[in-house]
């Protein structure tokens, strides 16, 4: 395989130099057909697709885990973008679109000369409908593609539209034409194949799902074509139901495309804000039924937020959390929360990272809070449970020694940092949530919303192991500090604020405040916290942690949920000009990122396609500027 393939992609970066759209433009055919197998391109696609340490650092933890509030980082989240990532992305997603394409070609070519083998049709179609993800994938960052890319000639780039209807096309076509009486190759030519191994029941089914995803991608400005779209996928009944079917690739150590993509050390992958006013609350299930007797004592009442830092901590944002230190561990708090982030200081949970290895963060549980007379304190860290708004904390920043600093907070378990898991691009959980999504809407569907929701939050319980949570979970009123509850059908709101207490340094003693249940403005204007939608929402966004963060960062850019916090400003954020003192604590859509940029290749080497597809963007080239399906 390397003898052939190498040859002909050293081939391809060769003669990519000149031509408009550089890598995905190229035709990678230089061996002659015969001495390659279309599988070998299409095992390259997914491969490569695996984003190795160098692609997945920038695009997968740093542009879309930041983007979706996954963790704590400012970056893309504060409309800051870096040419050189995008640069890098551009060329690695152009090979991997290169490759699924280049499948497809030599399997016609192959079939024409003569040459065909029983799997060829089956694999067309597989590959046909990996090469929709992708395409999706490209749009869903940047916007305008070529569709016709791979044709030999300078493509014409097409609207947003036009390639989201063009991957629905495939996505029907492909599955209608896969022949599931043909039988799976042996496993000499299924190894190819590293999601289902030629399962070709399983690819129908993954290209339903991305057939029902993608309908609901558009739902929102294209409704009847969504409806259409996605009732023909879900009706099928042939979609990712069990976690047996989900598209999955596993990881291995080391440092290739099969790396993990959230492995390196240095990125600290703390808990987010977004995802802690989420967590907490949010099921009713007491975090001492959850954890060792040995932590119960640092469990906190349930009306308790913390100590009031004024000095050291933002309150310039409507993050409902603001303000305080939890010196302990919350009253409630989804069990999810405490299988996916470690509590600091919690060294016996299996999942405690002590990354970086090279450093002592891990293992120093404390930090100083230095006051404006210059006096400080040392606070211990160890078994409490905090996050830190993004944004710039200005002064306050500088006096604060525990925000963004490893074994200060909790922060991603280890059983995704270490290469030993499967990186998941689609699972049974996000089909039931789209479903129950769909027939909130009126849509025809297999099963009602509420089933639907129901089993999403099951398939995910299941995946974390905290099963035993499910039949409490799922029937409470408890709020979160969204103002979100779990039971389907509990959709009262909240009151504007709830009572809290917290501590006051200097006296230690207990005092009670009104803390608001933020207002989310971007959604039906702010009107509703609780209703079905932003439930729904809200477990598929919790679900998603952390293999599925674009998808993420899609609802929130085509929907505006669930809630995510203004980014502090106590000094302004030069990228986000419209957050100021005056209206921090009002959501717009101009205060979160809608996309990348082209990179600076592409508008180097072809500006006459770059002029193009800003024009077809229809604003300009710039992260603030939403994409077609994101115009709420």
């Amino acid at each position: 395989m390397k003898k052939y393939i190498i040859p002909s992609l050293i081939a391809c970066i060769a003669l990519s130099g000149c031509n408009d759209f550089e890598e995905i433009n190229v035709n990678p055919l230089s061996p002659n057909v015969n001495q390659v197998e279309p599988q070998y391109f299409l095992n390259n696609s997914i491969l490569g697709a695996q984003q190795d340490p160098n692609i997945a650092e920038r695009v997968f933890v740093l542009y879309w885990k930041t983007a979706a509030r996954q963790h704590l980082s400012t970056g893309i989240a504060g409309a800051t973008d870096n040419d050189s990532w995008s640069v890098e992305y551009w060329k690695y997603i152009s090979e991997w679109l290169n490759n699924a394409n280049t499948a497809i070609e030599v399997a016609n070519e192959k079939k024409a000369s003569g040459n065909s083998q029983p799997y060829y049709d089956n694999l067309i179609q597989a590959s046909r409908i990996w090469r929709a993800y992708l395409m999706s994938e490209f749009s869903d960052n940047f916007g305008p593609q070529p569709i016709l890319a791979f044709k030999g000639s300078n493509p014409s780039f097409n609207s947003e539209k036009d390639i989201y209807y063009y991957i629905l096309d495939e996505l029907k076509d492909a599955t209608a034409k896969m022949d599931l009486n043909q039988p799976i190759p042996g496993d000499n030519i299924a190894k190819y194949d590293m999601a289902f191994k030629m399962d070709w029941s399983k690819w129908v089914k993954y290209g339903n799902s991305m057939r029902m995803r993608i309908a609901m991608r558009i739902s929102e400005v294209d409704p009847a074509k969504a409806k259409t779209e996605f009732e023909a996928a879900a009706n099928s009944n042939m979609f990712i139901s069990t976690s047996a079917d989900n598209f999955s690739i596993a990881e291995k150590p080391g440092w290739d495309a099969l790396t993990g993509v959230m492995s390196r050390e240095w990125n600290p992958q703390l808990l987010s804000a977004t995802l802690n006013n989420l967590y907490i609350g949010l099921g009713g299930i007491n975090s001492t039924n959850q954890l060792p007797a040995s932590q119960a004592s640092s469990v906190k009442a349930d009306n308790y937020i913390g100590v009031k830092y004024s000095e050291q901590f933002t309150t310039l944002t409507n993050d409902p959390s603001a303000g305080y230190w939890l010196d302990g561990l919350p009253s409630k708090i989804d069990p999810r929360a405490y299988k996916t982030f470690y509590i600091p200081g919690d060294f016996s949970s299996p999942i405690y990272s002590y990354y970086p290895s090279y450093t002592n963060d891990a293992t120093t549980n404390s930090g100083t809070l230095t006051f404006a007379n210059n006096s400080t304190t040392t606070i211990n860290t160890v078994n409490t449970w905090n996050a830190f708004t993004i944004g710039n904390w200005g002064v306050k920043g500088q006096r604060n020694g525990l925000r963004g600093l490893i074994g200060r907070a909790p922060a991603l378990g280890k059983q995704y940092r270490e290469s030993t898991n499967s990186r998941i691009f689609f699972a049974s959980w996000e089909s039931y949530f789209l479903i129950a999504e769909a027939a909130l809407k009126g849509w025809s569907t297999p099963m009602s919303d509420v089933a639907a929701y129901n089993k999403g939050i099951q398939d995910s319980f299941n995946y974390n192991g905290v099963s035993q949570f499910y039949g409490q979970y799922i029937n409470s009123t408890d709020y979160n500090r969204d103002g979100t509850s779990v039971s389907y059908s509990h959709t009262t709101e909240p009151g504007a604020t709830h009572t809290m207490q917290y501590k006051d340094p200097a006296t230690n003693n207990l005092v009670s405040v009104a803390v608001n249940y933020p207002v989310n403005t971007i959604y039906k204007n702010g009107a509703f916290k609780n209703d079905k939608l932003t439930k729904i929402i809200t477990q598929k966004y919790l679900a998603n942690v952390p293999w599925l963060p674009l998808e993420s960062w899609n609802d929130q850019r085509r929907l505006g949920l669930p809630f995510f916090e203004n980014p502090a400003i106590e000094t302004p954020l030069v990228n986000l000009p419209n957050i100021n003192s005056g209206n921090y604590m009002t959501n717009s859509i101009k205060n979160f990122p809608q996309r990348l940029r082209y990179p600076s290749s592409f508008r180097n080497s072809d500006p006459n396609g770059y002029s193009k597809a800003v024009q077809l963007l229809g604003g300009e080239d710039a992260v603030l500027t939403p994409l077609w399906w994101a115009k709420h």
